[in-house]
C-alpha cells in the first residue's frame, strides 16, 4: 500500500523537523507523538477511518474541533491538556503549510482555531521551613541517603528542571571557586548557575564516593539509579515523594504530593521574596520570556499582603468637593 501524504508528513515532522531542525529533546518529541497517537485513535473509533487511510485532505477545522471534544468527553482531559494538544497540532500544520503551499488555506483555517480560555494554573511552592525539613530527611549514614540528599539539594539550589538534573554529567560541574553548574535546558540552550557552599560540599563527596571526580568520567551521569543508569523522571519523583511523606510528620503544612517541578517554582519564589529582580530570576531559571517568571510573582501572597499593609499605612486622600457644589455644572445640565 502506498503511504498517504499524512503519514509521510507526520514521519518527517517527528523524525526530521522536530529532532534535527528544532533540536527538541526526546521527551518533547514523544509528547508530540502521543498527540498523533490520540488523533489516529479518534479517527479510527469515532470516524471509522483506519490510520493507514487517513489523508491530509480529510483533516479540516470541524475534524480538529471534534478531536478536541473527543479529548474532553472520552479522555476526560483537563483544559490545559486540551490546550497542549491543540498547540501540537498548530505546530504540525504550521510545518505542513511550508511544505505544501497548495494547502495553505486549509492550514491557516486550522491555525485560526483559538485555545479555549481557562483559569490559569496555581503555582505551588513551599515555605522555607518546609524545604529545610524536606532536605533534612535523607539518612546520610547510608549510600542511598547521601545520594538522595544531593539530588534534592541540586534540584532546589539550582532551580533546575527534572530533565536537566537527569542529563547532568560530571564534566558540567565546577566545584572550585566560583562553583557553578552548566545546565542544558529547553531547546538545547545552555545556562550556567551558581552552587551554594553546602551543595558543593555534598557534590564533592558524592563524586568521590561514586568515583566520578576523574577526567575520564566526565561524560558519566552525576546521578545514577540502582542499575548504574541515569535516573528517569519517575525515579526522581519517587525519591522526592518518599521524603515528603517522611517530612509531613514534622511539617503538616507540606502537601501530600509535591511534584519535582514544585522545587523549581519554590526556588524562584524564594528569590523573588529576597528582592531579586524578575529579569535576573528569568536568567537563573532559564525562562525564555519574563512573562513565565511573572506567574510566580502573581502567586506570591506574602508580597501582596505586605503591599496592602503599606497602603493601609498611607495617609488618607483629601476629601474632594461634591459635584453638586458646582453651580455652573448644574445650570448647564438644566439647560440640556
Amino acid at each position: 500500500m502506498k503511504p498517504t501524504d499524512f503519514a509521510v508528513h507526520v514521519t518527517t515532522f517527528l523524525t526530521h523537523y522536530l529532532a534535527a531542525q528544532r533540536k527538541l529533546r526526546p521527551n518533547m518529541i514523544k509528547a508530540y507523538r502521543d498527540v498523533f497517537t490520540l488523533l489516529l485513535r479518534c479517527w479510527r473509533d469515532v470516524h471509522g477511518i483506519a490510520p493507514e487511510r487517513l489523508r491530509l485532505a480529510q483533516i479540516d477545522v470541524s475534524c480538529v474541533e471534534a478531536f478536541l471534544e473527543y479529548l474532553e468527553r472520552a479522555r476526560r482531559s483537563a483544559p490545559t491538556t486540551r490546550h497542549h494538544r491543540l498547540a501540537a497540532l498548530h505546530a504540525f500544520f504550521r510545518y505542513v503549510q511550508s511544505e505544501e503551499p497548495d494547502r495553505l488555506l486549509q492550514c491557516q483555517h486550522i491555525l485560526a482555531i483559538p485555545p479555549r480560555r481557562h483559569a490559569p494554573p496555581t503555582v505551588g511552592y513551599l515555605a522555607k521551613e518546609d524545604v529545610a525539613a524536606l532536605l533534612a530527611q535523607p539518612d546520610l549514614r547510608t549510600r542511598e541517603g547521601r545520594r538522595d540528599a544531593v539530588v534534592l539539594s541540586v534540584l532546589y539550589d539550582t532551580g533546575a528542571r527534572v530533565q536537566e538534573v537527569i542529563d547532568l554529567s560530571a564534566g558540567a560541574l565546577r566545584l572550585e571557586p566560583p562553583a557553578q553548574v552548566r545546565l542544558l535546558g529547553k531547546g538545547r540552550k545552555m545556562r550556567v548557575g551558581p552552587l551554594l557552599a553546602k551543595t558543593v560540599q555534598r557534590l564533592r563527596a558524592h563524586l568521590h564516593e561514586h568515583p566520578l571526580d576523574r577526567p575520564e568520567q566526565w561524560e558519566h551521569p552525576v546521578f545514577q539509579n540502582a542499575h548504574a543508569q541515569r535516573f528517569s523522571r519517575s525515579g526522581i519523583r519517587y525519591i522526592l515523594q518518599k521524603y515528603v511523606g517522611q517530612a509531613r510528620s514534622k511539617r503538616p503544612s507540606l502537601p501530600p504530593t509535591v511534584p519535582p517541578h514544585t522545587l523549581r517554582h519554590t526556588k524562584g519564589m524564594h528569590l523573588l521574596q529576597s528582592g531579586i529582580s524578575l529579569a535576573m530570576i528569568r536568567d537563573f531559571l532559564g525562562h525564555v520570556d519574563v512573562k513565565t517568571t511573572q506567574i510566580s510573582a502573581r502567586a506570591n501572597l506574602e508580597m501582596k499582603r505586605h503591599a496592602l499593609e503599606r497602603i493601609g499605612d498611607a495617609p488618607p486622600l483629601p476629601t474632594m468637593p461634591s459635584w453638586q457644589q458646582n453651580t455652573n455644572l448644574l445650570e448647564w445640565l438644566r439647560s440640556l
